[in-house]
């Protein structure tokens, strides 16, 4: 948060402080209506919504975006490409694992091909000479794991200061983190881990974001976004088209109507 923020905040408690002293007959008190969402996805949306205007109007404005500028600016390329190979190296064990969960035994041995080649002659990860072998690609998560297997994503949820996400990719990461060598991994050198990571993330979404601000409704925008990601990573790039059979008959009366006209 910058001074001005501080400073409106300020402005605003000295302007209610005045106004409860006014001699001005009390208004009544309108209790605000909390709308009930309709999208089954998010039923929490009343408090998503907030969390979502303060996490990218405030934290994202004042400290992320400006932070990752600083970092993709002033960092060397090479020691930046280095230090997101080595965290995303750490987990890959787990995509090892998860791979086998989901039958994927091709993309298994590539992942277990790739973390011991890069671990040691890639110097834990600094370097990726597993790419000369064509051993990249995603990695796999235990929350896509779960969707694999017709688990749905449950109540969509914003995170304050660290944005969307949800129930099943929680659950996801959680195990995620039980496994090898995360579970042994410090309070700090995981924090540094994640920061690479989060920092690198934003940095990718940086020709989207102005997609984001010209939106109608930013908050629906990117719920939607999200939900499209997670259903293209669970099926591996190939989601199923889906029909809306209601939609369809709606369009098959409608030209019915037309061709009784003509």
């Amino acid at each position: 948060m910058n001074l001005s923020f501080f400073r409106s905040i300020l402005l605003l408690l000295v302007l209610v402080v005045i106004s409860g002293c006014s001699t001005t007959p009390p208004q009544p008190v309108i209790e605000p209506t909390i709308e009930v969402s309709s999208d089954p996805r998010d039923p929490f949306e009343a408090i998503n919504r907030p969390f979502w205007t303060f996490t990218w109007d405030y934290v994202d404005h004042y400290l992320f975006k400006p932070t990752t500028e600083l970092y993709t600016t002033y960092t060397p390329p090479s020691l930046r490409t280095g230090l997101y190979n080595m965290a995303l190296n750490l987990n890959e064990p787990a995509s090892i694992i998860n791979n086998v969960l989901q039958l994927k035994f091709e993309d298994a041995a590539k992942s277990t091909g790739k973390f011991v080649l890069n671990s040691t002659i890639g110097l834990l990860g600094f370097y990726d000479p597993a790419s000369d072998f064509g051993w990249s690609g995603e990695q796999e998560e235990f929350g896509e794991v779960l969707g694999s297997y017709g688990v749905g994503d449950g109540p969509f949820i914003i995170i304050p200061a660290l944005g969307p996400t949800s129930v099943r990719e929680e659950v996801g990461d959680y195990v995620d983190g039980l496994y090898w060598p995360m579970v042994l991994l410090d309070f700090w050198p995981n924090i540094a881990r994640l920061t690479i990571l989060g920092l690198e993330k934003r940095a990718a979404i940086r020709d989207q974001e102005q997609l984001v601000r010209e939106a109608i409704d930013p908050y629906e925008f990117v719920k939607n976004a999200y939900f499209q990601n997670m259903e293209y990573k669970v099926y591996d790039g190939n989601p199923p088209i889906v029909v809306d059979e209601e939609g369809e008959d709606e369009i098959d009366s409608f030209l019915d109507e037309l061709d009784e006209i003509e």
